[in-house]
């Protein structure tokens, strides 16, 4: 019976993607039956015993839902200051899956939260470029030239420039309500463009994250991703891949 290589064995253990589980592997952390493996394309039978850092692992069923985060929470499971996080709003159930990105404090929406670190790396990995709209509006009139300044880039941190393409729905003399598409994932992108712009963001909502949506789910509320659109979602990233 043709045996797992180790770093699926890894991957689908949840703690992290197999890019991550070949770091670990090259780094000397896994042991297999007692005995380390520095071996990339070493493969395990069912019955082996996995190490990594010394923590016995196991497989675990890979499991997707999507979450309409509300105001007030933070992307975390654990904060040092005592705020509230989107677990205090999860089952405990669900306490084990990673939120696949981050929205700040105040900003609503989309969150994606699995235990498939692969999946997490596909779609935040820098390289990958998978698009995220949001709905945002500011405290102000948006010009032409700021939505093509925004489309060139801006540089928001030292030697980065963070690029977005703006649509507009509704815009008067004191606010305009646009959507806004990312190919990035820096931190809090969106507010420091427009702060650099002279805006403040009034309200920010994740709409979508690739090919998944907030359809049929209320803020606060979660849903698992049905395998149908897991599948859609992954054909997705494929061809995202297939294009470099």
């Amino acid at each position: 019976m043709p045996g797992t290589r180790l770093n699926k064995y890894i991957a689908s253990s949840g703690l992290c993607s197999r890019r991550k589980a070949d770091e670990l592997i090259e780094s000397g952390v896994v042991m297999v039956n007692g005995k380390t493996i520095t071996e990339l394309g070493y493969s395990v039978a069912p019955k082996d015993k996995v190490f990594v850092n010394k923590q016995l692992i196991h497989p675990v069923k890979h499991e997707y839902y999507r979450f309409y985060k509300p105001a007030g929470y933070i992307t975390t499971s654990d904060d040092e200051k005592g705020r509230k996080t989107i677990y205090d709003l999860l089952p405990e159930n669900l306490h084990n899956l990673k939120p696949v990105g981050r929205l700040d404090r105040e900003s609503t929406g989309l969150l994606i939260l699995t235990n498939d670190g692969d999946l997490i790396n596909e779609l935040t990995h820098p390289s990958a470029k998978v698009p995220k709209l949001y709905r945002v509006s500011i405290n102000g009139k948006i010009s032409q030239n700021d939505i093509d300044t925004m489309y060139k880039g801006i540089e928001i941190e030292h030697g980065k420039a963070a690029y977005a393409e703006v649509s507009v729905l509704e815009i008067d003399n004191s606010h305009t309500t646009m959507e806004i598409l990312l190919y990035q994932g820096m931190n809090r992108q969106i507010r420091k463009m427009f702060e650099h712009l002279g805006f403040e963001v009034v309200s920010l909502k994740r709409i979508q994250h690739a090919t998944l949506n907030l359809d049929g789910l209320k803020r606060g509320e979660f849903k698992p991703i049905k395998p149908q659109q897991i599948k859609e979602l992954r054909n997705f990233l494929n061809r995202i891949s297939n294009q470099k």
